[in-house]
């Protein structure tokens, strides 16, 4: 039998010297750079060993897993596609792996010929390779055993194979075989884990030396313990119904062959995994330092930077999701980079819309074109991602029009610790800016996106402050660019009329009366732009009023941009220690995003910080009386102050005691200045600088 004839003591240790073989094993490893996911190919590897060996009463239970496990080999192939591209394919060389499983050699000579094969795999490539092949001879035994009872078809190459139907007898045999698999599992696990380390961002010369030289002999005695449990698998299937009782003797020392392998790979897996734990741990450690000292100092560029943050064992950790290109890096080099750091999940659809259309579909976006670029950092607020999170990357991964993390449940520990701690993440998505040189110059840039768009660049602190400096209360600072027509009406400088009510009783009243208005020749543009808090009545008014063609027709997410933006405005704000009572542009954002759901509007022209706001049912039918009386005083006043005239008190005798400084214009100095705070006209004095 071949469990006698492959027996792993018959050839016992002092056979073969074990430093030689180190030795040989250290010759004939010489890996090409050839980049496979063997975490996410064990994956799969070890559902299918898991599964099978649930069909014994002594194992397990049957495993629960998402569909995501049954995507993972379609994953594995594309991410891998490249590497396999000039070398056999992942198929073949588990072909070839269950070819030498089946030879008639000693068990260690069969084992160092298969390193021999597998020379151009890193060591935890080859371990998974090696499990692999087992997985799908074991799992295709297991598949015939459990189908052949109620499947045709299996009962036919059961019958072909001579199956045997009761293996209740070898029960301690089968618990002995899942316990090493899970054993292998175990410190191929240890491996990986090993492999995965960010070790060139570090020094741990002493550590790494250690570990290194653990890991040939834990490979060895793993591939090895492969053979032996298939052997165990082909003596499983040539057994004979008459040699049950010949065999079912013979199963004590068939379970103390595996149990001791289990004992041997035990010891192996727990001297490796201390080791693994220690360099895993001081290189946390040392990332984590290096991260603090180099984000004090000044860089000469963002590369350094850049590459511990991503710090990873592959060149190319970075993917620009349009094409699925890997980069590495470098392509960063002498650009503003953006890293929006969030969950999994990114974000809520509209916030997601608005940055997208705030970045790239930005008008002046291509005057910054190749001067920045966003990377998408991906963090799990759990220790360790979950199915549903990895989904969640994948989909976004393949839409977005930026950069991202490659593989973000990689990344270092420590970067997200320090990322947590001293960017002050915590679920919240952050836009952390890095200049060109890889300062860190502003900690949370998506705000100011969210209202400038990419004339926000280079996104800094600094920047943030100068845009507020530049802006006034006006319709043009509150609809900029969310959608063209309005972009168009702004421009122009037309009248404009912004309006929100949850009563539809309200908006018809009140387009009635606009609609009065504009018979009598005052050119008016009006958009309905819901609520803050969005509904289906919302949605339903949208529809309602595009269908009616009553004026000015913005979609359901366009509304939603109109109040985000608003929201960022008073984030902003309030960031940089602004108050309502002391500055006017949050005072009426605030305002703004405070109205009830009655019924509000706010009339102005362009980019003129002359405006009204209207709130209550009152209003439309005063503004409609105002209009309707007409006369050459309305006209001669102008729209918007004519709407003053009806709504606003009537202004103190004399000239105010307030001060505004106005840049010089044309035609500015003939004009009457109203004061924005008590309405009378004001005195004009010329600076010259």
């Amino acid at each position: 039998m071949n469990w006698l004839r492959n027996d792993p003591f018959s050839q016992s240790s002092s056979s073969f010297d074990e430093d030689i073989m180190i030795k040989k094993l250290h010759l004939a490893h010489e890996p090409d750079g050839r980049r496979l996911d063997s975490e996410l190919l064990l994956r799969v590897t070890e559902h299918i060993l898991l599964y099978a060996a649930s069909a014994t009463s002594e194992a397990p239970a049957t495993p629960v897993v998402s569909d995501l496990h049954f995507d993972a080999i379609g994953k594995y192939t594309e991410d891998n596609a490249e590497a396999f591209s000039s070398q056999e394919p992942l198929g073949l060389v588990i072909y070839k792996i269950l070819c030498k499983c089946s030879g008639e050699d000693d068990l260690h000579t069969r084992t160092m010929f298969l390193f021999d094969f597998l020379g151009k795999y890193k060591w935890d490539v080859k371990m998974v390779l090696v499990l692999t092949a087992f997985a799908t001879s074991y799992g295709k035994f297991w598949l015939l055993m459990q189908l052949d009872p109620r499947d045709p078809l299996a009962v036919s190459v059961g019958m072909l194979k001579q199956l045997p139907k009761d293996f209740s007898k070898l029960k301690p045999r089968f618990k002995a075989l899942s316990l090493l698999i899970k054993t292998m599992v175990d410190v191929t696990k240890c491996i990986i884990k090993f492999e995965g380390l960010p070790l060139s961002h570090v020094d741990l010369d002493k550590e790494i030396c250690i570990t290194k030289a653990c890991i040939p002999e834990a490979a060895y005695w793993v591939a090895r313990s492969v053979f032996t449990c298939a052997s165990q698998i082909t003596d499983f299937i040539a057994i004979q119904t008459e040699q049950y009782r010949w065999y079912s003797d013979s199963t004590i020392i068939a379970t103390w062959e595996l149990s001791s392998l289990v004992f041997r790979l035990s010891r192996i897996c727990s001297r490796l995994s201390q080791q693994v734990d220690q360099c895993h741990k001081q290189t946390e450690t040392k990332i984590w330092q290096k991260l603090s000292n180099l984000f004090q100092q000044t860089p000469l560029d963002n590369q350094e930077g850049l590459s511990m943050l991503c710090a990873l064992t592959d060149d190319l950790p970075l993917k620009y999701c349009p094409s699925q290109e890997k980069f590495g890096v470098s392509e960063m080099k002498n650009k503003v980079v953006m890293l929006l750091i969030t969950k999994p999940e990114l974000l809520p659809m509209e916030e997601l819309l608005l940055l997208v259309q705030q970045t790239s579909d930005h008008p002046l976006n291509k005057n910054y074109k190749g001067s920045y670029e966003i990377i998408w950092f991906p963090i799990t607020c759990s220790e360790a991602w979950t199915d549903a999170e990895v989904g969640s990357f994948n989909f976004f991964s393949n839409s977005l029009p930026w950069y991202t993390i490659r593989q973000p449940w990689l990344l270092s520990s420590a970067v997200v610790n320090y990322i947590k701690k001293t960017w002050k993440y915590a679920g919240e998505p952050l836009m952390v800016v890095l200049d060109s040189k890889g300062i860190v110059t502003n900690l949370n840039a998506i705000d100011m996106i969210m209202i400038w768009g990419a004339r926000a660049y280079p996104f800094s602190a600094s920047r943030e402050e100068e845009l507020w400096k530049e802006e006034q209360w006006t319709l043009q600072l509150v609809v900029d660019h969310i959608d063209p027509q309005l972009a168009y009406w702004v421009e122009e400088g037309k009248n404009l009329c912004i309006y929100g009510s949850d009563s539809q009783e309200w908006i018809q009243e009140f387009n009635s009366k606009m609609r009065g208005i504009k018979s009598e020749g005052f050119q008016l543009e009006m958009v309905y732009v819901g609520k803050r808090n969005m509904d289906e009545n919302v949605r339903n008014t949208l529809a309602s009023i595009a269908e009616e063609n009553l004026n000015g027709s913005l979609s359901f997410t366009k509304v939603q941009f109109f109040w985000l933006r608003l929201e960022s405005m008073r984030k902003s704000k309030l960031r940089l220690g602004k108050t309502a009572n002391t500055d006017h542009i949050l005072e009426e954002v605030s305002a703004l995003l405070d109205f009830s759901d009655k019924g509000w509007a706010v009339m102005g022209k362009g980019s003129s910080t002359d405006t009204v706001k209207l709130q209550g049912k009152d209003h439309p039918m005063q503004c409609s009386t105002l209009f309707s009386q007409g006369g050459e005083n309305v006209t001669k006043m102008g729209f918007l102050d004519a709407i003053k005239s009806a709504f606003e008190p009537s202004p103190l005798p004399g000239y105010c005691s307030h001060t505004s400084v106005i840049p010089y214009a044309e035609g500015l100095i003939e004009e009457t200045a109203i004061c924005q705070k008590c309405k009378r006209p004001m005195k004009k004095f010329v600076v010259y600088e």
